[in-house]
């Protein structure tokens, strides 16, 4: 077996030379050494890197299609993106910087570019309660602009000075999962969440805890992952929790259906002026008007006598409800 294994092309020798190392290569693929636990672990290592780098890259998609098919963001926490992010960002140019293994952080530049365009969703499809002078496009570009000046501060700072921001990722992490916590707890729904997304976040960190571990060795980076394990882990449960409560229905789908169905809300001085109508049509020998009359435009034969109590105070509603 030996004998094929140390007559391989040179590109498969040369791919796997680049991923494990020359020594580990020789010791793994050409001399089928299994025994050596140091070369197995760092091989393994660094498929799980690979793999987290591939998923990384597509691991937010489910959850922006499931706000572009429903066309609302309903359970999204802003802050909690924002936050998260942010942490994101900060961790990806921290390990530009150091010259880290791209396996080692490589999906944080997917996650941080998906995550921008889960920000930039919900603020698109938020619910806007004055449709007509509505901010969004305003919002949307003072959202752009503050990433990209946040992209270019961070690529501007010293190592010293990122490495305290790598530290300040941890209160980050645990902050950018808080508002979606607490917003899934008390609306008892996780909304439009994606549970694909947040099980990959599990796995991811979980794989990124050992990747760490072998690699890299750096503390700081180690706490980060675990902390947002743990905070993954509870997004976990919130979703096996709610997983059966549907998300309430957006405003703005909410208002067109009620401009659909024809319904308008009607004050009670209103519905006793309807009330007081019907009784001048009875009272002037016409009887008690079908629903139509009694709430449309009255016939052109009808005009209150002087003195009716509805006389020069016609007010004419389509629907009342209690």
């Amino acid at each position: 077996m030996t004998s094929i294994t140390r007559n391989l092309p040179p590109f498969v020798k040369d791919l796997g030379v680049s991923i494990v190392g020359k020594k580990c290569y020789i010791s793994l693929v050409e001399n089928l050494n299994v025994g050596d636990i140091d070369c197995v672990k760092y091989a393994i290592s660094k498929g799980l890197g690979i793999g987290i780098v591939v998923g990384g890259s597509v691991m937010k998609v489910p959850q922006m299609l499931l706000i572009l098919n429903a066309g609302s963001a309903e359970g999204l926490s802003l802050p909690a993106y924002i936050l998260e992010t942010l942490s994101y960002a900060i961790t990806l140019a921290y390990s530009v910087k150091n010259q880290f293994p791209f396996s080692t952080y490589g999906e944080n530049l997917f996650l941080t570019i998906q995550d921008i365009l889960i920000t930039l969703l919900i603020i698109a499809f938020a619910p806007s309660k004055k449709p007509a002078s509505s901010n969004k496009p305003r919002d949307l570009t003072v959202a752009l602009l503050s990433m990209a000046g946040i992209a270019y501060t961070l690529n501007s700072l010293p190592i010293s000075t990122l490495a305290l921001a790598q530290i300040a990722t941890l209160p980050l992490s645990l902050f950018s999962k808080v508002p979606q916590i607490a917003q899934n707890a008390k609306a008892k729904s996780t909304g439009q969440l994606s549970a694909v997304a947040v099980l990959a976040q599990i796995l991811g960190c979980v794989a990124r805890l050992f990747t760490t571990a072998t690699e890299v060795k750096d503390p700081v980076v180690f706490t980060a992952f675990a902390l947002a394990l743990v905070l993954n882990s509870v997004l976990g449960v919130q979703m096996w929790m709610y997983w059966d409560a549907k998300p309430a229905a957006p405003v703005a789908a909410k208002h067109k259906k009620d401009e659909d169905e024809g319904e308008e809300i009607v004050s009670p001085q209103l519905r006793e002026e309807a009330k007081a109508s019907a009784y001048a049509y009875e009272g002037l020998g016409y009887g008690v008007p079908s629903s139509q009359q009694r709430f449309g435009t009255p016939p052109r034969s009808f005009s209150p006598v002087a003195g009716s109590p509805v006389a020069g105070q016609r007010r004419w509603a389509r629907k009342t409800v209690d």
